[in-house]
């Protein structure tokens, strides 16, 4: 589909969803429009994309996607480096948000999806598909890199980047999603898959003060592979 023409699907959609009453705000809406004023968000997004350039041999012909994009911090630091990039989340202030952005810079090579790729199927297929801190909030995270492995072109890559395995203090009470990942394990799942050239690093390492004043440094990875 034309980049212009899917936008305009996209924000029609928006349209529609922000005038039905069922739709309900998740966190990620209510924190889209304050996300960028975060400077630990912008210096995560500048860290992962360089590691993203360093260990991945990218070329300006590629077709990208980011799952899980947010505000697309990560693919502005990355915009330079391939031919198109589909933004792809399921937050409608999220997309919103980025639209606007993207809107502003006259960007040409970057499109916003709002798609909930978790519970459907997208028939693109892409040269490089990568995320941050996303699929810790992914219920089937196996289901997931498989889906990733069908929309990859032969010889594509796959970056995922996300936290180690931690304690549970990351997120308060009631997050339901994982608490980081064994690496090593998540690397055996990629493998199982048919993914090869699987090979991960430390890439950033966040830290969070609670509300008793305590810092704790959380490592994130960056685990790449391609098909």
């Amino acid at each position: 589909m034309h980049f212009c023409l899917q936008n305009l699907v996209s924000l029609n959609l928006q349209k529609t969803l922000k005038n039905n009453p069922l739709v309900t705000m998740s966190e990620f809406d209510a924190k889209a429009r304050d996300w960028d004023k975060n400077q630990r968000y912008i210096d995560r997004a500048e860290a992962v994309a360089k590691a993203i350039i360093q260990t991945i041999p990218l070329q300006k012909s590629m077709k990208a996607l980011e799952y899980g994009s947010g505000t697309a911090l990560l693919s502005f630091a990355l915009k330079d480096q391939f031919e198109e990039i589909t933004l792809m989340d399921n937050s409608l202030e999220m997309t919103t948000v980025t639209e606007e952005k993207i809107a502003a810079d006259n960007i040409q090579n970057m499109k916003q999806l709002f798609f909930d790729l978790e519970h459907q199927e997208y028939p693109g297929k892409f040269d490089i598909i990568y995320n941050q801190m996303v699929m810790h909030h992914v219920q089937d995270t196996d289901a997931m890199l498989a889906k990733f492995y069908r929309l990859l072109n032969s010889g594509g890559y796959l970056a995922v980047v996300d936290l180690y395995a931690e304690k549970g203090t990351f997120h308060s009470a009631g997050f339901i999603g994982h608490n980081g990942f064994e690496v090593e394990s998540l690397a055996g799942k990629l493998k199982a898959i048919g993914y090869k050239d699987i090979q991960y690093k430390k890439c950033y390492t966040i830290e969070k003060t609670d509300e008793e004043g305590i810092t704790t440094e959380y490592p994130i990875f960056l685990l790449t592979a391609s098909k």
